[in-house]
Formats: structure tokens, sequence, C-alpha cells
């Protein structure tokens, strides 16, 4: 179970299906999930603001839930799954039908299950969503970028809709907000089985961490805040208000260095504050990219 607080501070935790043992006999290409570029994320959110499109940003709860196994053919892999510990009591317990399925090995019960559905941490649930939903969007008349097989456009009443999508979180835009209140009934219908999809309408989205902000008309601010003020409070190093630079970096960022080498903890702390600072310069805050690029050079 992964607990994570969001930045509307609500708790999300899906609990996994530990699938780190399947590497062994799973290929690359049975797993790998296309993901949006960042490049096509900010492209197109220029374009929507500058045309000024409505804006809606949905998320599909427990998507891969409802993305369905291939049925194995005679002769072809099945995977099971061994459910062991409380969750055989939780089963037993409600609904009791479980209760014939249960064995004992090295006297602790357990129930094995063949999975009908693709479950968060098998490794090929991605791809079996993606999959889906790109074939869902092509009935809707939706075709797929060839460059980002993330983002998909259709014509709509004679104007162009767009969409993006990293798994289960998803952006449409269209000059008439109708067409985007339709899109929302039908993912809804598809998607909303156990639970409603999450819509977010107005100037102002979160997506993939980032806020994207169109309030200006004509213009798209991309900013981060949220995301710098944790790495600051996780930063061992305190600053106070009157702490500031005029740039990110010393005199001698280029010069090589002559103290003693870092031990393991502060090795640590260097290199998981260069790798958060880089996810962020690659989507806000350009200006520090320099920096860290000569930074990640001496991790």
């Amino acid at each position: 179970m992964l607990a994570k607080k969001q930045f509307e501070k609500k708790v999300k935790g899906p609990l996994v299906y530990q699938g780190n043992g399947t590497h062994e006999w799973l290929l690359q290409e049975d797993t790998a999930s296309p993901t949006i570029l960042q490049e096509a994320i900010t492209t197109t959110c220029v374009i929507d603001a500058h045309k000024g499109r409505d804006m809606m940003s949905l998320d599909k709860p427990n998507a891969f839930i409802q993305t369905y196994m291939p049925e194995a053919k005679d002769g072809e892999d099945r995977i099971y799954m061994k459910i062991t510990g409380i969750m055989v009591q939780i089963l037993i317990d409600k609904p009791q039908e479980y209760c014939e399925y249960v064995a004992l090995e090295n006297r602790k019960r357990v129930i094995y299950v063949q999975v009908l559905c693709a479950i968060y941490g098998m490794l090929q649930s991605s791809l079996l969503f993606y999959n889906q939903f790109q074939s869902d969007l092509e009935e809707k008349g939706f075709i797929f970028n060839p460059y980002d097989p993330c983002v998909a456009n259709k014509a709509v009443n004679g104007k162009q809709q767009t969409l993006r999508f990293h798994v289960n979180n998803l952006i449409s835009s269209h000059m008439d907000p109708k067409v985007n209140d339709k899109f929302a009934d039908w993912l809804n219908v598809r998607y909303g089985l156990t639970k409603e999809c999450t819509i977010v309408r107005g100037k102002i989205h979160r997506y993939l961490g980032m806020t994207l902000d169109f309030s200006v008309k004509g213009k798209l601010k991309i900013c981060m805040d949220d995301y710098v003020k944790n790495m600051l409070e996780d930063f061992p190093v305190k600053f106070n208000k009157e702490s500031k630079q005029d740039t990110p970096a010393g005199n001698d960022l280029l010069k090589a260095g002559k103290g003693k080498l870092f031990n393991t903890e502060y090795c640590q702390i260097f290199h998981t504050t260069v790798a958060r600072g880089l996810y962020v310069s690659k989507r806000a805050n350009l200006d520090i990219r320099p920096t860290i690029t000569i930074s990640a050079s001496r991790v």
C-alpha cells in the first residue's frame, strides 16, 4: 500500500501488485507504455492559450481495474496471483464464496486467483490500458499524433479538439465548452463505473505536478511552486527570507571542486536534490537549467 499526500491535501494510496518479480519472463515491448512528452504538453497548451480554447482536465479513477486482460487461449500463459495474510481473511469474511478456495501452505492460509483485469504494479498494466484507451478514442474518431502517441485530435463542429493523456490523467481542449461537456459524459460512462471521473474546468489546472494557468488571455503560465516548496522543506539546510541570490549558482560553478568527497549521507542528499531540480527545470523553472546541468555531471 503506497500512500501519498496530493497537492489538494488529500491522501491517495493504491494497493499494488508486486510485479518486479516478472522482469525475468516479460519482454520490454510487452510492458513499455508510451508517456506524453513535455514538449507536447507545452506546445499544445500554448496553442490552446493562443486560440482561447475551453480547457478541461480529468482524472479517470481505477483506470487499470477497468482494463481487461487479453483472453488467454489454450496453451497460452495465464497470470495468477497468490493472496496471503490479512487479505485472505477479508475475502472469506465477505463475500464468503472464497472460503472453498482457501488452501494451507506451511500452516498459512492462501488463495490463488486468476488475474482478469490489470492491477496496479503489474508491469504490463500501463500498456494494456494504453492500448484499450487508444482503441476507444479511435472508435470516437480521434487521430493520434505521429510524433507523440499520447496526443490525439478530432475535428468537431469545424474546430479541433485536442487530447493529451498520461495514463489516467487527461486534458481536453476545444473552442466550444459543450464539446468538452459531451466528452466528459462519454468518459464517465466508459470509465466511471466504480467512481465518477474527477473533472476540473476553468483557467487553472494541475497536471503531472505542474500548475497550468490560462488566466491571462493568449498566454500560458507554468509554475511548480508547491514542488519547489517541498524541495526546500526536505533540504537539510534551511534558508531564511533574507537569503537571496541573483542566480542559482555561485561564480565558481564551472571550476573543478577541490574539497573532500561527500560522505554517503551527503551524496544521497545531493543526488536527490539534483534529480528533483532536473525535473522542475524541464517543466517550469528553465532559468536553473545551466546550474542543474553542471550539478548533474557531478552526481
